[in-house]
């Protein structure tokens, strides 16, 4: 493909997504960024991934509006209360679930990658500190990657279609705060909370703020975004 060092970044505004974009441009990729308004009740997280990108020397930041409030499902989606104060650990699929949300949003950034004539797809997904979401599982970015062979034009042609990078993919969420803090990403930047207030200030115990708050325990190093509204934990 012409752009070699081109890459699409999905790009929530969450501290996975700002670590993966911080990896990507220390790997030398011409940075375009994707991110989504898709009636998220969090929505504040794309005023952190405008941010992010723009602090990441980013070529574009493409925000595209999918309404999937049409369908629902979801507490992030849909008037479900989202779970307060459960173990993020426990077994099933959580009813923060969007349904085939980074299918969706993976579908968007391969064709934009096609346009680009990008090679590669970054996504900040991860197995092991995450919520049981079955679109997280390394199963899925291979079967994805497979469909992204033979549904496109570039890889009915040479046999090579897109790469799907996903350099989370088996890091603890102390990890992935490690290579971020290494790699100067501002956390407080960054947005994980699944139902923050107005401000963006965290609830402090849905899943996703638990499993940011371990990350950050287990790396030792507090989390900014709690200093930046004057409270050390949750």
């Amino acid at each position: 493909m012409a752009g070699e060092r081109r890459a699409v970044v999905l790009l929530s505004g969450g501290l996975d997504s700002a670590t993966v974009l911080a990896i990507a441009r220390a790997e030398g990729r011409e940075l375009h960024a994707l991110s989504f308004r898709y009636g998220q009740r969090h929505a504040v997280e794309l005023d952190c991934a405008a941010r992010i990108a723009a602090s990441q020397g980013v070529r574009r930041h493409a925000v595209l509006d999918i309404d999937l409030r049409a369908f629902g499902g979801s507490a992030l989606t849909d008037d479900i209360d989202v779970p307060r104060g459960a173990d993020p650990d426990r077994a099933g699929i959580p009813v923060t679930y969007v349904p085939a949300r980074n299918t969706i949003f993976l579908s968007f950034a391969l064709a934009w990658a096609e346009v680009l004539e990008a090679p590669e797809i970054w996504i900040g997904v991860n197995a092991l500190d995450y919520s049981g979401y079955p679109d997280c599982r390394p199963e899925f970015i291979a079967s994805f990657e497979h469909t992204a062979r033979l549904a496109t034009r570039v890889g009915v042609e040479t046999g090579q279609g897109v790469k799907i990078r996903t350099p989370l993919l088996a890091l603890s969420k102390a990890d992935i705060i490690g290579q971020g803090l290494a790699l100067g990403v501002d956390y407080a930047a960054t947005s994980s909370c699944y139902d923050p207030d107005p401000e963006g200030r965290p609830c402090g115990t849905c899943d996703s703020c638990q499993l940011r708050a371990r990350g950050f325990a287990q790396a030792g190093v507090p989390d900014p975004l709690l200093q930046r509204f004057g409270a050390g934990t949750p």
